[in-house]
């Protein structure tokens, strides 16, 4: 009777699989303090954020007006969602906001990378770390390797920027453009923005969220009728928040800094819950290439001011704040933490030079 009972004890023990489908088909997953999150499209970024964007959040992305570095973010933020059948409205101040859509980038398959995507990059290297390369067949390598690969295609896809994305994945999306050139009206706009929330189912067959995604390209460009509209657009800003947080969705906004002024740029900051800014690289900047590593293979910089925080009142404090934008493999965008260059024996200091402290020059107790 006693083995009996431990084995019915023992067998009522099994593994929680309600919430696998979050982070599966649906391209969500669970995050901290009860957040669901989405992918932004960047492994990296996402690593960097805390596991992506959370849902019902307003993402602000303040532009460089020397370089279009925010299409970078934009693209691949909007090809997550279509991939992961997203509803998407897009907004654009160009006439065919559509023909955007032919920009986006293709994901990566697994048979035209020779590496595992995104997130598990890390974790195969820590693998090679810790496991010594003659047991490594024990362990079934390439089963391994395929594992997480399925894994992570998941929830966040790599992409590759030099093909666009295929037809088929367009025509099943769920894409709503919309040109917010010339006369269209604030009003007109808030008003569209609140139709596509209507539209969206609540909750699927299994009781999840919908999760949708909102891309504004350049609020506040001249090309728009209202740029000169500051607190009208301020309003907007509000209203659209408010309306992403009543539901499951995630807003991303990227506007030009230099059009608007300072105390506005500082409202529409604050009004972010993720805020980011790209800036571009001069070529020409010799200081800086001898400052950096790899600065030659840089695009951009990416800055995070503000990380997203629900539930919580904690705040994020990230190990760095400023990131390199590069293009691995001239296809894929990658996200590094900037390293500063080792000094030349032969321009300035070593690394063996005996320096002081107190940065002068005579000797002391205190030298290393």
């Amino acid at each position: 009777m006693a083995a009996t009972a431990i084995k019915s004890k023992t067998s009522s023990f099994s593994r929680n699989q309600s919430a696998e489908p979050l982070g599966g088909t649906h391209g969500i997953k669970p995050g901290p303090n009860g957040a669901t999150l989405v992918s932004s499209g960047i492994a990296d970024l996402d690593k960097i954020l805390g596991g992506g964007f959370s849902l019902g959040t307003l993402v602000i992305v303040m532009e460089d007006a020397e370089a279009p570095h925010h299409l970078l973010l934009l693209r691949n933020f909007m090809s997550q969602g279509i991939v992961h059948d997203h509803p998407l409205l897009y907004a654009s101040p160009s006439k065919d906001p559509r023909a955007f859509l032919g920009t986006l980038p293709c994901p990566v398959s697994s048979k035209d990378e020779n590496r595992p995507p995104g997130r598990d990059r890390e974790l195969e290297q820590e693998k090679g770390l810790r496991i010594a390369w003659q047991y490594k067949k024990y362990f079934g390598e390439q089963q391994i390797a395929g594992a997480h690969r399925d894994t992570s295609q998941e929830y966040c896809y790599d992409f590759d920027l030099r093909k666009p994305l295929e037809r088929h994945l367009l025509r099943a999306a769920h894409v709503d453009c919309i040109s917010i050139q010339g006369s269209l009206s604030l009003s007109a706009f808030q008003d569209h923005c609140s139709t596509f929330f209507a539209q969206l189912p609540r909750n699927d067959s299994n009781g999840i969220g919908c999760a949708s995604r909102i891309a504004i390209q350049s609020f506040g460009a001249p090309q728009c009728g209202f740029s000169n509209m500051d607190w009208d657009m301020l309003s907007f800003i509000r209203s659209l928040k408010s309306m992403v947080r009543s539901s499951n969705a995630v807003a991303m906004i990227t506007f030009p800094p230099s059009v608007l002024s300072p105390s506005f740029s500082k409202r529409w900051q604050h009004l972010a819950d993720t805020l980011l800014s790209v800036r571009a690289i001069p070529d020409e900047d010799k200081e800086l290439a001898k400052l950096l590593t790899g600065y030659q293979d840089m695009v951009g910089l990416l800055h995070v001011h503000k990380v997203a925080r629900i539930n919580s009142q904690v705040p994020v404090i990230l190990e760095a704040t400023t990131f390199s934008m590069k293009l691995q493999r001239r296809r894929s965008l990658v996200l590094e933490r900037l390293n500063q260059a080792p000094v030349d024996a032969s321009s300035g200091t070593s690394y063996g030079t005996s320096v002081s402290c107190s940065g002068s020059s005579k000797a002391s107790s205190l030298d290393f």
